[in-house]
């Protein structure tokens, strides 16, 4: 089950938008390559406000993914697409409903 997350806000430059989305789609390919993301969710929170929220068994499992390349093409994207830099939030899982399918893979 998963303990630990990360909630990272993202808010696009002004024409940016569908670029963010764009950007966020094509980070659940690399989420599937990371076996201690358990869940990974890109979010379009308004017009211009996006989100990522993602989660781990562990905070060995949470530095990994800070650390791989979901991260790092974020940060590299991040001033031609980001009105303001990504607000990251660690969070702590208190409880969770996954189907029984996810808890397998889990």
């Amino acid at each position: 089950m998963p303990s630990l997350g990360l909630y990272v806000r993202l808010e696009a430059k002004p024409g940016k938008e569908e670029d963010v989305a764009a950007f966020l789609k094509q980070g659940l390919e690399m989420a599937n390559q990371e076996p201690s993301t358990l869940l990974w969710f890109a979010l379009r929170l308004g017009p211009t406000t996006f989100a990522i929220f993602d989660a781990f068994p562990d905070e060995a499992g949470r530095q990994t993914h800070l650390n791989g390349p979901i991260a790092k093409a974020l940060m590299a994207n991040a001033p031609d697409l980001l009105a303001v830099p990504p607000t990251i939030e660690p969070t702590e899982i208190l409880g969770a409903k996954l189907l029984q399918e996810a808890r397998k893979a889990a």
